[in-house]
């Protein structure tokens, strides 16, 4: 299978018609992992057994998106950061034709349909891209603004907007965060007033990844007057539409090669044949995209999220931080310091060891949670302590790392000053770390039951 694999590749670096070829040799509708016990070499991390037991296909699914990402984007990410943005629908073309933008989305819209944990390898080969920015916008594509229209959307509104984001023609952007509202989503101002057959938006959305060269936005807007978890709905929004306009990009810490913007909305008017599901739900389904947000992200490095439905993993933060605690040892093995190599201070190699340590067992959560996923269990708990893990680690990773790299991890484009940067958003996009907690402590049953005590 793995040299099947490989073959299939080398057409699609040579053939224009390579496309979906890449996932013939990968049966559709495969929905469990081998029962086998894995062997070192089907392992995604050398250092610890893999309870996902991750096969050979898992493997050259990897190896192939890997060679994607070695031809058209590391070569190029230089470049997109200095331009603060990528672009989005050449390179979505790319990655949908071959496959990767419906890893788990059902092959009647174009996805491929395998298992869940087929899209955290993809997850984890996307941390391999030397830009975040890039990686979460790809990650947005799959997780987190169109799994709720695959699972509660029309027939037509998927025909419109699924079918064309997972072939790559689309590129698709979130609208939930606002300036006023952040982590509390229940207190989003934008409103969708219904008026005849049509839905009338106002108002604003915040931190929106790709919104300036998106097609469509999945928006979530109040559509009632009732209690703030019963009031919202989620909609299809074209971008194209009179009333909608889109701020420059915003200059952000990090995540420099992602187009973040802001978006009003001012009388825009959406059929409402556009509303994913149900009117008043989509508070609930938009919870149900966060646990896919923070699930993927946890795989790059663990970004996982989950509420009583599918968990998504975002191995967008393992990676890198493997990848860095390996580039600072090499960098530190050959730099001397006081007569002999930095490595060999005990401080350094130590703290090493302790940095490895602490991402293997991060990456030991996510599996777990990942395995009881696929199995039907709720692992909303386990998801968000790989979410707030994540979080923590990926700043004492690069902290640690950029010390040891000194005055030449200061400078604006090394990889540990880039990762540094990047990664420092894990602790507060999709569910800041102090929503991880509560949520913790809600399971735990150690949220307050009184106001106050006098």
């Amino acid at each position: 299978m793995a040299r099947c694999w490989a073959a299939l590749t080398g057409r699609w670096l040579q053939s224009p018609g390579w496309g979906r070829s890449l996932f013939q040799g990968i049966p559709r509708g495969v929905r469990h992992c081998s029962s086998q016990a894995s062997s070192p070499e089907t392992c995604s991390s050398p250092h610890s057994a893999d309870p996902l037991n991750y096969t050979k296909d898992h493997l050259a699914l990897r190896e192939s998106l890997r060679k994607i990402i070695e031809k058209e984007i590391n070569p190029f990410v230089d470049k997109w950061e200095e331009e603060r943005g990528f672009p989005a629908h050449h390179l979505f073309r790319i990655l949908g034709q071959a496959g990767f933008l419906g890893v788990d989305k059902q092959p009647k819209y174009g996805g491929q349909g395998l298992d869940f944990s087929y899209q955290i390898a993809m997850a984890e080969e996307l941390g391999t891209i030397r830009s975040m920015g890039v990686s979460t916008a790809i990650l947005l594509q799959t997780s987190m603004a169109t799994p709720a229209l695959e699972r509660f959307g029309s027939e037509e509104l998927k025909q419109r907007f699924l079918v064309p984001s997972i072939a790559g023609d689309f590129v698709a952007c979130l609208g939930v965060s606002e300036p006023g509202a952040g982590s509390d989503v229940s207190n989003i101002q934008t409103r969708a007033e219904l008026r005849g057959g049509d839905y009338i938006i106002n108002g604003s959305k915040m931190w929106t990844t790709s919104g300036s060269q998106a097609d469509w936005m999945c928006l979530l807007a109040n559509t009632g007057a009732g209690p703030p978890h019963l009031n919202k709905s989620l909609l299809c929004v074209p971008m194209n539409l009179a009333g909608i306009h889109v701020s420059k990009s915003i200059d952000k810490l990090g995540l420099n090669a992602s187009d973040t913007v802001q978006v009003f909305f001012e009388d825009v008017r959406v059929p409402r044949k556009f509303l994913i599901g149900e009117e008043g739900r989509g508070f609930h389904y938009q919870m149900l995209q966060f646990q896919e947000e923070r699930m993927s992200a946890t795989a790059m490095g663990p970004v996982v999220t989950v509420q009583k439905g599918r968990v998504v993993v975002c191995p967008l933060v393992l990676t890198p931080m493997a990848d860095i605690i390996r580039q600072t040892i090499d960098y530190a093995r050959g730099r001397v310091l006081f007569n002999k190599p930095l490595l060999d201070h005990q401080v350094v190699h130590f703290r090493l060891a302790e940095l490895a340590t602490e991402l293997e067992l991060l990456r030991s959560l996510l599996y777990r949670a990942v395995a009881q996923h696929t199995r039907g269990l709720d692992v909303t708990e386990l998801v968000s302590m790989g979410k707030l893990k994540a979080g923590r680690l990926c700043r004492e990773v690069t902290d640690s790392c950029l010390q040891f790299w000194g005055g030449q991890g200061y400078t604006h484009k090394a990889l540990v000053s880039r990762l540094f940067r990047d990664l420092r958003v894990t602790s507060i996009g999709g569910g800041a770390d102090e929503v991880m907690l509560a949520i913790i402590c809600k399971y735990m049953d150690t949220l307050p039951r009184t106001k106050s005590v006098k």
